[in-house]
């Protein structure tokens, strides 16, 4: 990563630009220092050498061995955005985010890894994480910087994403918060609930459409517990649609539910431009409450 020194900062540290202007955090800095990975004008420096406006300053980051070998998948995938920082998917359901016991060579991480052309260095970075039964726009970082940087945006409004829901029952009122703390059910693997012993957790939603007993719901996070949306609706008697770990499975949602990420809008880590995207909710969702329109 790259950055241009500007006038104010004529005379300071290499390290001061390190950390304030590039947000590179201590330990990186310490770590990247031993290596020869800081460079000024493509010249390995110490981290107490003095800049000058116009200069470049390079960090370069240390890629990690991946821990696990990843198998390919072919997977055709929907991508509004790629640059040299980030790629934003736009994730179908049912697809597991990331590759586990379950899912060792069939998750959007094997359709990245293929889509990439199966490159020895590949290292998996996810932003934010969709559930396997939840579609929509997923955001994954290339460098471990910009993981960095972007991980630290999750639930600012430098990181903003909207939800689209099918509910089972009509929220009352039409638009309005749940705030309702989450804890993990003890003794379960995945599942959470609501208990005064969880998280803060917040969910702000707002009735868009009905039809007959269901509804499609605006939602957005103001925290990102784990199952956050499904918990709440199911709280507020209105599970989605489909949910079979919240609610009722529904034959013609097989292994997903109602819930699709919709909206995103971030600021670049990198560039510092503000990038937004929109995905459709799915026909397969927009027919629980469409009515055949």
């Amino acid at each position: 990563m790259d950055y241009i020194v500007t006038p104010p900062e004529d005379g300071r540290a290499v390290r001061d630009i390190l950390r304030r202007s590039m947000s590179v955090s201590y330990s990186a800095m310490k770590s990247a220092k031993w290596d020869n990975r800081v460079l000024l004008n493509g010249v390995p420096v110490f981290v107490s050498a003095r800049v000058t406006a116009g200069d470049t300053v390079t960090f370069l980051e240390a890629e990690k061995e991946p821990v696990y070998p990843v198998k390919p998948y072919a997977l055709p995938l929907t991508i509004p955005y790629i640059d040299d920082y980030l790629i934003v998917v736009d994730k179908p359901a049912p697809l597991a985010s990331q590759s586990s016991a379950g899912h060792p060579d069939d998750s959007l991480e094997n359709a990245v890894f293929s889509y990439f052309g199966c490159p020895d260095n590949f290292i998996y970075r996810p932003v934010n994480r969709l559930d396997k039964g939840t579609s929509g726009l997923m955001v994954i970082a290339r460098t471990a910087h910009a993981q960095q940087l972007l991980q630290r945006m999750l639930h600012t409004n430098r990181f903003n994403r909207g939800y689209l829901a099918v509910t089972e029952g009509i929220p009352s009122p039409l638009t309005g918060v749940v705030d309702l703390p989450i804890a993990k059910v003890p003794d379960a693997s995945v599942k959470r609930y609501v208990s005064p012993d969880g998280k803060p957790s917040v969910t702000r939603y707002s009735v868009l459409k009905t039809r007959g007993n269901r509804a499609l719901v605006s939602l957005t996070l103001e925290t990102g517990r784990t199952h956050q949306i499904r918990v709440h609706m199911s709280a507020s008697g209105c599970p989605v649609c489909g949910d079979f770990l919240y609610g009722t499975e529904l034959p013609e949602l097989p292994g997903r539910f109602a819930l699709h990420s919709a909206s995103l809008s971030l600021v670049h880590p990198v560039t510092g431009e503000t990038l937004s995207f929109t995905s459709a909710l799915p026909d397969e969702l927009s027919a629980l409450i469409n009515d055949g329109e």
